[in-house]
C-alpha cells in the first residue's frame, strides 16, 4: 500500500483523518472475509497508483469494515470493496465493486 493512503485503525482515527484533510477524501472500504480479499487487494494497488497522481489534492483513507462500523454505515458502505468521495465530510460519488483507475479516476472527476 502506498506511503499516502492512511489506514485507521477505528473509527474514532478515520474521523480525525476527515476532519484533518483540507481536501477531498476518497474513503477505500475493504473486507476481510474470503470472497472480499481478493478484490480489495486488486484495489490496493488502483487506489495506490490513485493516492499517488494525486498527492496533495486528495486524501485518501483505507478503511477496514469491521474495524470501522460507524464510518461504514454513514456512508451506506454494504460490499467491499467500496469507494466513496468525501468533500467536508459528505459523500458526493460511490463506487462498489473492483474498478480500473480510470473508473475511480471517473469517480473522482468534478469533485477535486
Amino acid at each position: 500500500m502506498a506511503k499516502l493512503v492512511h489506514q485507521p485503525r477505528e473509527d474514532a482515527e478515520f474521523d480525525f483523518i476527515l476532519r484533518m484533510s483540507k481536501v477531498p477524501v476518497l474513503a477505500y472500504f475493504i473486507g476481510t472475509w474470503p470472497k472480499a480479499i481478493e478484490p480489495c487487494r486488486a484495489m490496493d494497488l488502483v487506489v495506490g497508483g490513485v493516492a499517488d497522481a494525486y498527492a496533495g489534492r486528495l486524501t485518501v483513507v483505507r478503511a477496514d469494515i469491521t474495524r470501522c462500523p460507524a464510518a461504514t454505515e454513514r456512508y451506506g458502505i454494504t460490499g467491499a470493496p467500496s469507494c466513496v468521495v468525501l468533500r467536508e465530510g459528505e459523500a458526493v460519488a460511490h463506487g462498489t465493486g473492483p474498478m480500473t483507475s480510470a473508473e475511480v479516476r471517473e469517480l473522482l472527476e468534478g469533485h477535486l
